[in-house]
């Protein structure tokens, strides 16, 4: 069926009707949640780790450029992975105040592309890629770097992230009980019901973030704070921690005293030496250098590097995010539509 263009003098010029003679395809968020489920991306990233730690991608630094006169900004994040001879970009938006607007925090748009004559090959609603690829990161993280037996999710943050931290993290460990707060309390009663009715989970809201640290093997932290949320003397023996919501030189959800008590990896050092305020603030107080880092995920991944190497080692994975993640996930997408 052909579009007849000459609709364009006559229509609102609008984001629906872009799509419509859209070439190459833009996949929306019910068919990126339909063809990337949870377990499935878990592996993608699994796969997407040692791809990175084998030097088989291209992974520059996201560009940010932010509105001088408002809070957002605009991301913008390249990459390249020779395993599949594709390309792409992430150009996302970050408005963290939205949801008093009934709009995503996150919005924008995944495109992949042929990296062999450079041709555009398929377009991917971003927010659904990052909501379901972060989490699988973590998941990958808490597998290689968790106790074996660490049974009890805390969960700090009640947004999109926190939902889908507690169903990855669910696939890799054998999750008995979840605690979760949130600033909202209202979001998090509405998380807490809603997990319980899909996954048939024990999930406890507490009261403050210190309730749930010292109930939990596993923490998340998914919040949009720039301030910690996490403090170190909070923390059992053991604990595996993915912190999530940071991503800016300036803003951390871990306080010094966590860093310090732990093992840190990554995803990738560069992000973390340029990006990562739990890493940054420690580092210009004088407290930690770069050394202090110990591995990156698919270093540990490969074996190059140790994981956990004590049950009572307390190990953080600061999660960047990067576009190695995004296109890997959309080359499964796409492998699957064309087949």
């Amino acid at each position: 069926m052909q579009f007849d263009r000459s609709l364009l003098l006559h229509a609102p010029y609008n984001l629906s009707l872009l799509i419509l003679i859209m070439e190459p395809p833009f996949i929306n968020k019910e068919k990126i949640a339909a063809l990337l489920p949870m377990h499935e991306c878990i592996d993608v990233m699994q796969r997407m780790f040692l791809s990175l730690a084998n030097g088989e991608c291209v992974q520059p630094l996201r560009s940010i450029m932010r509105l001088p006169d408002k809070p957002g900004l605009l991301g913008m994040m390249p990459g390249y992975a020779k395993e599949m001879e594709v390309m792409g970009i992430k150009v996302i938006t970050v408005f963290h105040n939205n949801s008093s607007f009934g709009y995503p925090s996150h919005q924008g748009v995944v495109m992949l592309f042929d990296a062999q004559h450079g041709q555009p090959l398929m377009l991917f609603d971003a927010e659904e890629i990052t909501a379901i690829r972060t989490a699988a990161a973590s998941a990958v993280a808490t597998q290689l770097l968790s106790n074996n037996d660490a049974d009890v999710l805390g969960v700090l943050g009640a947004g999109v992230q926190a939902e889908k931290h507690i169903e990855a993290i669910s696939i890799v460990r054998n999750i008995k009980r979840v605690h979760l707060w949130g600033r909202n309390k209202n979001n998090a009663a509405v998380l807490s019901n809603k997990m319980k009715d899909k996954f048939n989970m024990n999930v406890i809201v507490e009261n403050d973030a210190e309730a749930v640290a010292k109930n939990a093997s596993i923490i998340c932290t998914v919040t949009s704070s720039t301030q910690p949320v996490l403090r170190g003397e909070w923390v059992n023996k053991g604990t595996h921690i993915n912190a999530v919501g940071s991503s800016t030189p300036a803003s951390r959800e871990l306080n010094t005293a966590a860093i310090l008590k732990s093992k840190l990896f990554t995803d990738k050092y560069e992000s973390l030496f340029n990006e990562a305020g739990d890493f940054l603030i420690p580092q210009k107080e004088g407290t930690i250098t770069e050394r202090f880092v110990k591995a990156e995920i698919g270093e540990v991944l490969t074996g190059s590097k140790q994981g956990r190497m004590h049950p009572d080692d307390i190990t953080v994975f600061k999660s960047l995010g990067i576009a190695a993640e995004d296109i890997f996930s959309a080359w499964h997408i796409y492998k699957k539509i064309k087949n």
